[in-house]
């Protein structure tokens, strides 16, 4: 793995802070990073995603979904099972260890719901900008003809 200096891009930059912070986060999580549980990303609408996670094994009381820091986390830990002890497997190919599954989230993306149907946990995401950071179109007005009186108010 490769090592990266952002340093310059701090020194030069003025705003991207943000920018430089999530490189760095991605090049130093690829570095022990697990391909358990496996998991999609599918864009659902121009704002909306869905993650959709394999979690087969493990029930709804097993899981965790939630929103922090923007990050959302999705956790599993399988309960103890009483007869667990007692089974022997000849093969064991569904691994129902406990993960923790870390997803950043860009400004305005929220979760809006969350589902585990037939072995697989689906977050359905939503990005909602605010009216107020919403492009939006200005007037403008017509200028008087050159020569034309213009009359004035005065407030009293």
């Amino acid at each position: 793995m490769r090592h990266f200096d952002l340093a310059p891009l701090y020194r030069a930059t003025v705003g991207f802070d943000q920018i430089a912070d999530l490189m760095d986060r991605v090049l130093a999580n690829d570095v022990g990073q697990t391909n358990y549980p496996p998991y999609n990303i599918e864009k659902t609408a121009d704002d909306g995603w869905r993650i959709t996670i394999a979690v087969a094994g493990f029930s709804d009381a097993d899981l965790n979904v939630e929103v922090r820091e923007n990050a959302l986390i999705v956790t599993a830990r399988k309960a103890e099972d009483e007869g667990e002890a007692t089974r022997r497997f000849l093969h064991r190919g569904i691994a129902t260890r406990a993960f923790e599954r870390r997803f950043h989230l860009a400004d305005h993306v929220r979760v809006t719901g969350a589902s585990h149907t037939d072995g697989l946990l689906h977050i359905d995401l939503l990005r909602e900008v605010p009216e107020a950071l919403k492009p939006r179109r200005i007037a403008i007005a017509k200028a008087a003809p050159a020569g034309a009186l213009v009359e004035s108010t005065v407030v009293a």
